[in-house]
């Protein structure tokens, strides 16, 4: 699930036609539509196979959300899309887990306040886990740093207030949707541990379907390549 500035394309139907803001690719809310929309279908089948792989030597089959989910996403205008990977069949039992991936933009520009920024990318957030939620998502992935700007690439140590406490409001943010549609989080966030001198580490949370936090992993291969320095931080 990925959140967009608009739905629509530039050569689709009255309903997909919308005005898009910044952020969109040629007019497409998506590389996946994008290359849908101007490939024949047989090269696109191609070009799938090549990206995405083939599951047990067929494409991946698509899941049509709820309307529920479908209502989520028109109103607060972000990109659905659900797939289906299927394994060998077990012999005992019959899992099924379905996990969700958000990759969303930040919300605000990062001349605005931090209050401002950290509200408005709760706010934006919301309607989405909303949506994974109502599909029935088991385990829910949101992206590096995802309360935040991706600042790891500069050397202003500015950046370093959104950095909060694994028990911060972050954390306790997502924790109520744990807890309210019976899913596991995994959250990542700039962690400022308290107890060790206000060190600042990379790390990703794991939040239980009860809501408690089951456990946390820091990175601990800082990534260096040129003028990259992820240890600033």
């Amino acid at each position: 699930m990925e959140k967009i500035d608009g739905i629509g394309k530039e050569n689709g139907s009255t309903e997909e036609k919308q005005s898009f803001k910044d952020g969109s690719i040629c007019g497409y809310n998506s590389l996946h539509r994008l290359l849908s929309a101007n490939l024949k279908p047989q090269l696109y089948q191609e070009v799938s196979r090549l990206l995405l792989g083939l599951n047990c030597g067929t494409t991946l089959e698509t899941i049509v959300p709820p309307e529920s989910a479908k209502a989520l996403s028109s109103k607060h205008e972000f990109d659905l899309q659900g797939f289906q990977i299927s394994a060998d069949k077990e012999l005992l039992r019959e899992p099924q887990v379905r996990a969700g991936l958000i990759k969303n933009s930040i919300a605000l520009p990062t001349t605005a306040p931090f209050s401002d920024q950290k509200k408005a990318i709760f706010e934006k957030l919301g309607p989405i886990i909303g949506a994974a939620g109502t599909l029935g998502v088991n385990i829910l992935c949101l992206q590096e740093a995802w309360m935040m700007p991706f600042a790891f690439c500069t050397r202003e140590k500015r950046w370093c207030e959104f950095a909060k406490p694994v028990n911060g409001e972050s954390i306790q943010f997502l924790q109520e949707f744990a807890l309210k549609y019976n899913m596991v989080i995994i959250s990542s966030i700039l962690e400022r541990d308290i107890n060790n001198g206000k060190t600042h580490w990379n790390t990703t949370v794991i939040i239980g379907n009860c809501g408690n936090i089951i456990g946390k992993h820091r990175k601990n291969h800082i990534p260096r390549v040129g003028d990259f320095n992820e240890s600033r931080y």
